[in-house]
């Protein structure tokens, strides 16, 4: 049986490992998109390298699209990365780790390689309830992209074709994400969801990404596997 393509945006974190996943139990062929934006955490697209060579993806593009030129984030300009928030995770006001229309931008291009596939399914793990409270992580906003893909796309005027953008882990927990990529055979030791990562990638621990991760292994009884300095 012909699986059907899907583009996936690969982040090599551990939301978008388990999206891959999630896409190849559906029946796909996973065709997974990177993307070098410029961040500080660049250790993350070698965890992405590595998750889907293990994962099997059927292509892994690593996209270059420096956002340093416009900088206006801590992951992409001389900003301090927030450490020991309490708050991590909560509604607190959008935070300067946010990445000026990062998922528009990945979305974009995820979408442009979906219709030289002919493919009509495009997955992102974008999660809106243990997250930082960026506002390219909500329902409203997937939808809305869903909706300007089917306009603004041949594959979606002339060909008839329906796009569809999925973000299967929208409404989870940090913890049961972690559970299901746990029983789809996802190895978290090779994923990295750091912002401040040491010379030798090993994570902060402190920072919200960081926090917000050791809690979900935690809340989900399971030690995280992946290297911290402290």
């Amino acid at each position: 049986m012909v699986q059907p393509p899907a583009v996936v945006l690969l982040s090599g974190g551990l939301d978008s490992a388990t999206t891959m996943a999630i896409a190849a139990r559906a029946g796909f062929s996973v065709h997974a998109l990177s993307v070098r934006y410029g961040q500080r955490h660049a250790v993350e697209i070698e965890a992405a390298r590595a998750v889907a060579q293990h994962q099997g993806a059927a292509a892994h593009i690593i996209l270059e699209t420096d956002l340093r030129a416009f900088g206006g984030s801590a992951l992409t300009a001389d900003l301090a990365i927030p450490k020991d928030r309490p708050d991590a995770g909560a509604a607190g006001g959008i935070p300067v780790t946010y990445v000026p229309a990062r998922n528009t931008i990945f979305l974009a291009h995820a979408l442009g390689w979906a219709e030289v596939l002919g493919a009509t399914d495009l997955f992102i793990g974008v999660n809106a309830v243990d997250y930082s409270g960026y506002p390219d992580c909500r329902p409203e906003f997937i939808a809305a992209f869903e909706a300007v893909a089917n306009l603004a796309t041949r594959s979606g005027t002339e060909s008839g074709k329906r796009f569809t953008i999925h973000a299967p882990l929208i409404a989870w927990s940090k913890a049961q994400i972690i559970q299901r990529g746990l029983a789809l055979g996802v190895d978290y030791g090779m994923t990295r969801s750091c912002y401040d990562p040491d010379p030798a990638g090993r994570a902060c621990s402190r920072c919200d990404s960081c926090r917000i991760r050791l809690a979900g292994f935690v809340e989900a009884g399971i030690p995280d596997p992946a290297p911290y300095s402290s």
